[in-house]
């Protein structure tokens, strides 16, 4: 498995600041949009992503802790703006909790943040594995495919929560005259629209839709919202990408999750 960590993204939503890229090795199969809808699948990253995943970027695990260990103090940084985390060599379908710890004590005075479509809610060795990363500063969130998702992965006590939320909480862009596109809606139109459909869960969790995602003056090394581990609102994010329209039908599913007998 290879995992590259770039210092300085370019990517305007992120922000300069380092992210990581692991191996497409590493998706879990609990995530749905691992066979269609991921944002990642395509463009620039998607490309860099298939280099990462045949070997022809990046480096062993062991140089991926080093990198990690070798930021700044109080260094904000994104694990994974592709990928999860490694498997267990045994069970394909739970956190190679090793590992993980072992990342958790490499972001030791460093602001690093990620997400995962591991099943924390059927799997007590995910959900410990997660946990322990989040007491450890190492900022774990939950990856939700649906509000009634995110109430079911909050209910875990695990780790923040982050969700997919269907097209309609888009800000609205049209072509610009330039080239490229610009914003069709404006800002105060936008976030009443928002407004009206609704900021909650069925169970009353407040939901705040990422600002990278309808501004162009924020990004994650601006905002950090999706680093604070203890706060309590579920994070949206707009179906994005070549293939968003997948990514919005998952997120208008409304599966039964149950949870798993403790």
């Amino acid at each position: 498995m290879h995992f590259h960590m770039t210092l300085k993204s370019r990517n305007a939503k992120t922000g300069p600041l380092p992210v990581t890229t692991s191996t497409a090795a590493t998706c879990p199969d609990a995530c749905p949009l691992k066979k269609a809808g991921c944002y990642a699948d395509a463009g620039p990253l998607g490309m860099f992503w298939k280099k990462v995943t045949e070997g022809k970027a990046g480096k062993s695990f062991a140089d991926l802790l080093q990198s990690v260990a070798s930021l700044p103090a109080g260094q904000l940084w994104r694990h994974n703006q592709s990928g999860d985390f490694v498997p267990d060599e045994t069970n394909r379908s739970q956190i190679d909790a090793i590992k993980l710890k072992a990342l958790a004590k490499a972001n030791a005075r460093k602001q690093g943040f990620t997400y995962t479509h591991y099943d924390v809610i059927n799997s007590m060795p995910n959900r410990k594995a997660v946990a322990d990363a989040n007491r450890k500063g190492f900022t774990v969130n939950l990856s939700a495919n649906n509000l009634d998702h995110a109430d079911d992965l909050a209910q875990t006590y695990c780790g923040p929560v982050a969700s997919v939320l269907p097209l309609e909480y888009q800000r609205t862009t049209e072509k610009a005259p330039q080239g490229g596109k610009q914003w069709a809606e404006s800002l105060p139109a936008y976030k009443e629209r928002i407004e009206a459909l609704g900021l909650t869960t069925a169970q009353g969790r407040k939901v705040v839709v990422c600002p990278a995602t309808y501004s162009d003056d924020v990004s994650c090394s601006t905002c950090k919202l999706c680093q604070k581990v203890k706060r309590t609102t579920i994070v949206g994010f707009p179906a994005h990408g070549v293939s968003k329209r997948k990514a919005s039908a998952i997120a208008e599913t409304v599966p039964a999750y149950a949870m798993a007998a403790e």
